[in-house]
């Protein structure tokens, strides 16, 4: 639990920093401790819209909609993953 903690915290403390690809990291060792804990999904899904990875932003709000089907942060944010997945679909068709 206290490993877990610290974890989530430092990756808190990168996105307050601006760099998402560490926090993302961070968060992604938080899950190996606790899959159930739907904060760590949501905040690795900021950071991988924040780095337009929009799949898998889409994902980890996927999984935290599993476990709690009204989580509202998993909701916006998976919109944001369709919202940026959409807008990749159009740029690449006008290539």
């Amino acid at each position: 639990v206290e490993k877990f903690k610290r974890l989530k915290n430092e990756g808190n403390d990168f996105v307050k920093a601006g760099e998402y690809e560490e926090a993302a990291n961070k968060y992604s060792e938080c899950m190996k401790l606790n899959t159930e804990e739907c904060t760590v999904y949501t905040n690795r899904a900021l950071c991988y819209l924040k780095l337009c990875k929009y799949e898998e932003a889409k994902r980890d709000c996927d999984h935290v909609l599993q476990i709690e089907d009204s989580n509202v942060k998993a909701f916006y944010r998976r919109a944001l993953a369709y919202k940026g997945l959409q807008v990749r679909k159009k740029n690449m068709a006008g290539i």
